[in-house]
Order: structure tokens, then C-alpha cells, then sequence
């Protein structure tokens, strides 16, 4: 389930904490078309829908993933609190750090943030 949000003047999928787990790159393809299909720029997914191994970059999940999103130029937004992630492992605190400077993938808490950058 998912919600489509004109943010600014940007469009925006957000999708449901609950519903499918995205763990592969057919999942994302998926969230992509839906993005594509509807006109959205962004597409939101909550921390809650992303598998453990999204979360150890050693699996390649999180990149596998990502690059299907820049490959298709449709931001993606992980939304929620990663602190506990991150606080396991320096290599993703990095990347999160790495990912919140660019324009393409961002780890934000909520959706004001969101806001905030879209609009400033």
C-alpha cells in the first residue's frame, strides 16, 4: 500500500510501514514502475520494510537496491530510525553519512525532514 504526496513541486510515493519486505532488486524494480507509472520523482520507504541483510553492507542488499533507483533516476528516501543499525556498524553510519550528502538516497527520521529538503 502506498500514498502518492506533491511535496513543494515535487511528487512523492510514500509506501506503508506495513506490507511487503524489500529485499532484492526485484523489489525494487517493482517500487520503481509504481514510482514511474504515477509520476513520482521520490519514492518513501519506511525503515520497517527493508530486510536485516538490507542493513549489512557486506550482502550487498542496500546497494543492490539503491542502484535500481539511480539507475532509473527516482530518489529513494529509508525512513525511520537507523540509529540502531548504524550503532552496530561504522562502515553503515558511513555510508548513511555519505548518502544523506548527495541527491539521489537519503536515511531520514521522518517525513518533515523530507519536507525540508525538498523545499529548501
Amino acid at each position: 500500500m502506498s500514498s502518492f504526496q506533491e511535496i513543494g513541486s515535487v511528487s512523492v510515493l510514500v509506501c506503508e510501514p506495513e506490507g511487503a519486505v524489500i529485499a532484492s532488486e526485484a523489489d525494487a524494480l517493482d517500487l520503481v514502475g509504481n514510482a514511474a507509472w504515477q509520476g513520482a520523482r521520490w519514492v518513501v520507504v519506511p525503515v520497517e520494510r527493508f530486510g536485516e541483510d538490507f542493513f549489512r553492507l557486506r550482502t550487498k542488499v542496500a546497494g543492490d537496491i539503491i542502484q535500481k533507483f539511480v539507475n532509473y533516476r527516482v530518489g529513494l528516501v529509508v525512513l525511520g530510525d537507523v540509529s540502531a543499525h548504524t550503532q552496530e556498524s561504522p562502515a553503515l553510519a558511513d555510508f548513511v553519512r555519505e548518502c544523506n550528502r548527495g541527491t539521489q538516497t537519503w536515511f531520514l527520521t521522518d517525513l518533515d525532514r523530507l519536507r525540508e529538503r525538498l523545499q529548501g
